[in-house]
Protein backbone atom coordinates (compact mmCIF):
# COMPACT_ATOMS: atom_id res chain seq x y z
CA UNK A 1 0.00 0.00 0.00
CA UNK A 2 1.63 3.57 -1.18
CA UNK A 3 1.65 5.53 1.74
CA UNK A 4 1.09 8.98 0.05
CA UNK A 5 -2.24 11.32 -0.17
CA UNK A 6 -4.34 11.09 -2.90
CA UNK A 7 -6.54 14.10 -2.36
CA UNK A 8 -8.83 13.15 -5.04
CA UNK A 9 -10.15 10.80 -2.60
CA UNK A 10 -11.61 13.44 -0.04
CA UNK A 11 -13.81 14.47 -3.85
CA UNK A 12 -15.76 11.07 -3.07
CA UNK A 13 -17.09 12.19 0.34
CA UNK A 14 -20.80 13.20 -0.11
CA UNK A 15 -21.67 16.72 0.51
CA UNK A 16 -24.75 19.46 -0.05
CA UNK A 17 -23.89 22.83 -0.90
CA UNK A 18 -25.28 25.30 1.61
CA UNK A 19 -24.69 29.46 2.55
CA UNK A 20 -23.99 29.66 5.88
CA UNK A 21 -24.78 33.35 7.27
CA UNK A 22 -24.29 35.46 10.16
CA UNK A 23 -24.11 38.70 11.25
CA UNK A 24 -22.14 41.19 13.32
CA UNK A 25 -24.54 44.24 14.67
CA UNK A 26 -25.85 45.44 11.42
CA UNK A 27 -23.16 43.75 9.00
CA UNK A 28 -24.04 40.92 7.04
CA UNK A 29 -22.14 37.91 5.79
CA UNK A 30 -22.34 34.78 4.36
CA UNK A 31 -20.54 32.21 2.49
CA UNK A 32 -20.00 28.52 0.76
CA UNK A 33 -19.72 25.70 2.63
CA UNK A 34 -20.06 21.63 2.26
CA UNK A 35 -20.28 20.92 5.90
CA UNK A 36 -23.37 21.39 7.47
CA UNK A 37 -24.57 18.29 9.57
CA UNK A 38 -27.28 17.44 11.99
CA UNK A 39 -25.78 16.06 15.10
CA UNK A 40 -28.98 15.50 17.40
CA UNK A 41 -32.93 15.57 16.50
CA UNK A 42 -33.58 16.01 20.52
CA UNK A 43 -32.71 18.64 20.44
CA UNK A 44 -32.48 19.53 16.96
CA UNK A 45 -28.63 20.60 16.70
CA UNK A 46 -26.45 20.97 13.69
CA UNK A 47 -22.89 22.09 13.46
CA UNK A 48 -20.76 23.74 10.77
CA UNK A 49 -17.25 23.93 9.94
CA UNK A 50 -15.45 27.48 9.25
CA UNK A 51 -12.06 28.44 7.74
CA UNK A 52 -10.89 31.28 10.70
CA UNK A 53 -9.66 33.61 8.01
CA UNK A 54 -13.32 33.96 6.89
CA UNK A 55 -15.12 36.82 7.85
CA UNK A 56 -18.24 34.79 8.25
CA UNK A 57 -16.01 32.68 11.38
CA UNK A 58 -15.47 36.54 13.03
CA UNK A 59 -19.31 37.25 12.84
CA UNK A 60 -20.15 33.65 13.57
CA UNK A 61 -17.90 34.05 16.75
CA UNK A 62 -18.90 37.48 17.93
CA UNK A 63 -22.46 37.03 17.91
CA UNK A 64 -23.08 33.43 18.55
CA UNK A 65 -25.55 32.88 16.03
CA UNK A 66 -25.70 31.81 12.20
CA UNK A 67 -27.90 30.74 9.50
CA UNK A 68 -28.05 27.97 7.24
CA UNK A 69 -29.77 28.23 3.47
CA UNK A 70 -29.72 24.51 1.93
CA UNK A 71 -29.44 25.07 -1.67
CA UNK A 72 -31.39 23.58 -4.56
CA UNK A 73 -30.01 22.03 -7.74
CA UNK A 74 -31.26 25.18 -10.00
CA UNK A 75 -28.37 27.48 -8.08
CA UNK A 76 -25.51 28.71 -10.94
CA UNK A 77 -22.50 29.77 -10.45
CA UNK A 78 -23.40 33.26 -10.82
CA UNK A 79 -25.03 32.73 -7.68
CA UNK A 80 -22.90 30.96 -5.89
CA UNK A 81 -19.70 33.07 -6.57
CA UNK A 82 -20.49 35.67 -4.83
CA UNK A 83 -20.60 33.80 -1.78
CA UNK A 84 -17.91 31.39 -3.02
CA UNK A 85 -15.05 33.68 -4.26
CA UNK A 86 -15.84 36.91 -2.67
CA UNK A 87 -14.77 38.07 0.56
CA UNK A 88 -17.44 40.20 2.74
CA UNK A 89 -14.62 42.23 3.78
CA UNK A 90 -14.69 43.43 -0.12
CA UNK A 91 -18.14 43.09 -0.90
CA UNK A 92 -21.94 43.14 0.25
CA UNK A 93 -22.71 39.70 -1.32
CA UNK A 94 -26.62 40.48 -0.29
CA UNK A 95 -27.29 43.73 -2.53
CA UNK A 96 -28.31 41.12 -5.20
CA UNK A 97 -29.82 38.24 -3.35
CA UNK A 98 -33.51 37.64 -1.54
CA UNK A 99 -33.35 37.39 1.87
CA UNK A 100 -34.76 37.71 5.15
CA UNK A 101 -33.85 38.46 8.58
CA UNK A 102 -34.24 35.57 11.12
CA UNK A 103 -35.16 35.95 14.85
CA UNK A 104 -31.70 36.31 15.69
CA UNK A 105 -31.15 39.05 13.27
CA UNK A 106 -29.14 36.96 10.81
CA UNK A 107 -29.63 36.90 7.13
CA UNK A 108 -31.36 33.86 5.54
CA UNK A 109 -31.00 33.54 2.09
CA UNK A 110 -34.26 32.20 0.21
CA UNK A 111 -33.25 32.30 -3.31
CA UNK A 112 -32.13 29.03 -5.13
CA UNK A 113 -33.18 27.60 -1.44
CA UNK A 114 -35.13 24.90 -0.04
CA UNK A 115 -34.99 24.96 3.43
CA UNK A 116 -33.63 27.22 5.77
CA UNK A 117 -32.26 26.94 9.88
CA UNK A 118 -30.91 29.65 11.81
CA UNK A 119 -28.68 28.71 14.94
CA UNK A 120 -27.39 29.65 18.58
CA UNK A 121 -24.03 28.13 19.54
CA UNK A 122 -23.37 26.53 22.20
CA UNK A 123 -20.30 25.47 21.81
CA UNK A 124 -17.17 25.63 19.12
CA UNK A 125 -14.25 23.45 18.92
CA UNK A 126 -10.84 24.78 17.47
CA UNK A 127 -9.83 22.37 14.33
CA UNK A 128 -6.52 24.82 14.00
CA UNK A 129 -7.13 26.32 10.52
CA UNK A 130 -10.96 25.65 11.07
CA UNK A 131 -13.61 26.00 14.13
CA UNK A 132 -16.88 23.53 14.32
CA UNK A 133 -19.82 25.86 15.39
CA UNK A 134 -22.62 23.47 17.57
CA UNK A 135 -25.75 25.41 18.27
CA UNK A 136 -29.56 24.70 18.77
CA UNK A 137 -31.78 25.35 15.96
CA UNK A 138 -34.30 27.99 17.17
CA UNK A 139 -36.21 28.57 13.60
CA UNK A 140 -36.15 26.46 10.78
CA UNK A 141 -38.75 26.52 7.71
CA UNK A 142 -39.15 24.40 4.20
CA UNK A 143 -39.73 26.64 1.42
CA UNK A 144 -40.33 24.63 -1.63
CA UNK A 145 -39.30 20.43 -2.54
CA UNK A 146 -36.59 20.48 -4.91
CA UNK A 147 -33.10 18.43 -5.42
CA UNK A 148 -30.30 19.99 -3.00
CA UNK A 149 -27.02 21.07 -4.51
CA UNK A 150 -24.41 18.52 -4.09
CA UNK A 151 -20.82 18.93 -4.46
CA UNK A 152 -20.51 16.36 -6.83
CA UNK A 153 -23.36 17.93 -8.99
CA UNK A 154 -21.38 21.47 -8.52
CA UNK A 155 -17.89 19.64 -9.59
CA UNK A 156 -19.20 17.56 -12.64
CA UNK A 157 -22.15 19.24 -13.96
CA UNK A 158 -21.73 23.32 -12.97
CA UNK A 159 -17.47 22.92 -13.01
CA UNK A 160 -17.20 24.85 -9.85
CA UNK A 161 -14.24 24.64 -8.22
CA UNK A 162 -13.08 24.39 -4.53
CA UNK A 163 -11.58 28.01 -3.18
CA UNK A 164 -8.51 27.83 -1.27
CA UNK A 165 -9.79 28.18 2.38
CA UNK A 166 -12.50 25.41 1.24
CA UNK A 167 -11.65 21.51 2.67
CA UNK A 168 -11.75 20.26 -0.30
CA UNK A 169 -9.29 22.92 -2.05
CA UNK A 170 -6.76 21.19 -3.68
CA UNK A 171 -3.72 23.22 -5.31
CA UNK A 172 -3.87 21.33 -8.53
CA UNK A 173 -7.33 21.07 -8.76
CA UNK A 174 -8.42 18.35 -12.05
CA UNK A 175 -10.08 19.83 -15.06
Amino acid sequence: MSSELDRRAFRDLSYGLYIVTSRDGDRLNGQIVNTVIQVTSDPPRVAVIINKKNLTHDFITSSGVFGVSVLDDTATMTFIGPFGFRSGREVNKFEKVSFKKGVTGVPLVSEHSLSLLEVKVFDCIDLGTHSIFIGDVVFSEVLKTGQPLTYHFYHEVLKGKSPPNAPTFMSHQPL
